[in-house]
């Protein structure tokens, strides 16, 4: 039996081009995170809206660090970092150390920024935050130096108990949420919390 296929015009009210140096904002690349790093008695923490996970066991992330940053230095020489995951109430802050070099201002002085050091690497890790994973440098030189992309396995993690227990993330019950950075001073703070069911049976779809 052949089977005719209507050919149907695309609605274009209903979707807008976006220019191409402006489509990364429509990708979620998860929380804004802190990132910080010490070397002897240097230290610094910057702001990154781009990192991710990669693995579970061992667990490693990804973050994206301009090679004009001088975090990026310190990550580079010390060979370690941490990401902190902010909420609202540090939402100021994340601005602030995101829009000034540790080259020129020490950050932590400058701010009153609190902080306690690491169990497993000496980077500082601020007060206040939703969550703290420390890592280890996986050096790739290549992908460090073409496209600014770090790699790192997690060492030691750490969470607020009100926020994240048990293996889940709480924040509807702390009153705290992480916050996705847009642009231009703008974020967006996670929202209320919803379940959808998985369950397939009776469909014979198959997962992948």
């Amino acid at each position: 039996m052949q089977r005719h296929c209507t050919f149907r015009y695309p609605d274009m009210t209903a979707r807008l081009p976006v220019p191409l140096d402006k489509a990364y904002r429509l990708m979620n690349h998860g929380p804004t995170v802190l990132v910080s790093s010490r070397h002897g008695e240097a230290i610094n923490v910057m702001a990154a809206s781009w990192s991710m996970p990669l693995d579970f066991s061992p667990p490693k992330v990804a973050v994206v660090l301009d090679k004009s940053t001088f975090t990026r230095r310190l990550v580079e020489t010390s060979g370690e970092f941490a990401l902190m995951v902010p909420s609202r109430e540090l939402a100021q802050l994340t601005l602030r150390v995101g829009a000034t070099t540790g080259a020129e201002v020490d950050k932590f002085a400058a701010f009153g920024i609190g902080h306690w050091t690491g169990a497993q690497t000496g980077a500082p890790l601020l007060d206040g935050c939703l969550a703290w994973l420390e890592c280890r440098l996986l050096p790739e030189p290549h992908i460090q130096d073409t496209y600014d992309l770090f790699l790192g396995e997690v060492v030691a993690a750490w969470a607020d108990p009100a926020a994240f227990r048990d293996g889940h993330w709480h924040m509807e019950d702390s009153g705290k949420r992480s916050v996705h950075y847009i642009a231009g001073g703008h974020f967006y703070e996670t929202g209320t919390a919803f379940e959808a069911s998985a369950d397939l049976s009776g469909t014979g779809n198959n997962a992948g």
